[in-house]
C-alpha cells in the first residue's frame, strides 16, 4: 500500500510552516531552477495559498535565500555528526566524505540548489552559496593535521579540500555512470588523506 500524502492544509505553527515551505521550495527549485519556479507553483505544491507563502517570504529571492541557508546548514550538520564518530584523523576524513557524498545522493534537489545556478542569479545569492561552502571549509580546517600551519593557511587548504569534494560532486551529479556515493567517497578520501596528514 502506498503512503498517504500529509494534509498540507492543516494549520501549523509558524516555524513549522516556514520549514515546510522551505522543504517544498527546495524540491521545486532543484527540479526546475530558480527562474522557472513560480511562487504560485511553490504555494500549490505546499498546499497553501500564495498569500500564506508571502506571509513567510517577501519574494522569490527571499525564499531562495532561505533555501540556500537551510541546505547549507543541513549539509554542515550531516558532516559534523559524521566526523564526531571518528576515532582518528583517517576515519574523520573517510566519514566526512562519506557524509558529503551521501548527502548529495540522498538530497539531489538540495545539491542542485547549492551547486546549480545560485552563483549566477545575483550577488546576494552568490554570497549565500559561498557562505555555505565557507562554513564547511571552516569545519574542515580543524581536521587538517599538519604542524606549523597558521589558521589562515589551514582555512585556505580547507577550501581546497572542499573544492575537490564540490568539483567531484558536480561531475558525479551530472553523470549516471553507476559510480556509487560510497565508492566516490572512498576514492576522494584516499586522494585527500595524504595532503591532510601532511606526509
Amino acid at each position: 500500500m502506498g503512503s498517504i500524502a500529509p494534509d498540507m492544509s492543516t494549520r501549523l505553527p509558524a516555524a513549522d510552516r516556514r520549514l515546510q515551505l522551505i522543504d517544498v521550495a527546495t524540491e521545486t527549485f532543484g527540479d526546475v531552477g530558480f527562474h522557472n519556479a513560480s511562487m504560485n507553483a511553490i504555494a500549490a505544491a505546499a498546499g497553501v495559498t500564495k498569500p500564506v507563502l508571502y506571509q513567510h517570504f517577501s519574494s522569490k529571492e527571499d525564499l531562495f535565500t532561505a533555501v540556500l541557508r537551510h541546505v547549507g546548514a543541513k549539509l554542515r550538520t550531516a558532516l559534523e555528526s559524521s566526523v564526531a564518530q571518528a576515532a582518528d584523523g583517517r576515519e574523520r576524513v573517510e566519514l566526512g566524505f562519506a557524509a558529503y557524498f551521501g548527502f548529495l545522493h540522498n538530497h539531489r534537489a538540495s545539491a542542485r540548489v547549492l551547486f546549480g545556478e545560485a552563483r549566477r542569479i545575483d550577488e546576494t545569492m552568490a554570497k549565500e552559496a559561498n557562505r555555505a561552502v565557507e562554513s564547511i571549509a571552516n569545519m574542515v580546517a580543524g581536521l587538517i593535521e599538519i604542524d606549523g600551519l597558521s589558521d589562515e593557511e589551514r582555512r585556505v587548504l580547507a577550501n581546497g579540500v572542499v573544492g575537490i569534494a564540490e568539483g567531484a560532486g558536480r561531475a558525479w551529479i551530472r553523470r549516471t555512470n553507476g559510480l556509487s556515493a560510497e565508492r566516490l567517497a572512498e576514492v576522494v578520501a584516499e586522494l585527500a588523506w595524504t595532503g591532510l596528514r601532511g606526509e
